[in-house]
């Protein structure tokens, strides 16, 4: 399995990167972005299996990715990991194609339930 993790701090990616370990994903490829345009150019051309993105980053935000991602033509797993948890923020991510938002703070359960649908990629 190859995740994507796009996200404009690297130390988030490093936690994000250590959760990934703890919840089993410790097999998994997994590369980074550090904007929305690096990430959607790494989803069109390494075509990731699991995406994990910020919503607010410079350049291009996370939902701007997963919209643009519907104009490819292109569908991997994408959930959103942010501080962007509303319901409203849900919704718009849900109707966009999310597969699942995680709060930031996040917690290994809360990563652990949001992602073990697909931990058999």
């Amino acid at each position: 399995m190859q995740i994507l993790i796009i996200d404009d701090s690297a130390a988030m990616r490093m936690m994000v990167k250590r959760m990934l370990r703890l919840v089993g994903l410790d097999g998994a490829d997994v590369i980074e972005a550090n904007d929305g345009d690096v990430g959607l150019a790494k989803i069109l051309e390494e075509q990731p299996d699991l995406v994990l993105c910020d919503w607010n980053m410079p350049t291009m935000t996370g939902i701007e990715v997963l919209e643009s991602l519907a104009d490819e033509n292109v569908n991997p797993i994408f959930g959103f990991i942010t501080t962007e948890a509303s319901q409203e923020m849900r919704e718009r991510a849900t109707n966009a194609g999310a597969r699942f938002l995680i709060a930031k703070p996040f917690t290994e359960d809360s990563v652990r339930d949001a992602l073990g649908p697909y931990a058999d990629l």
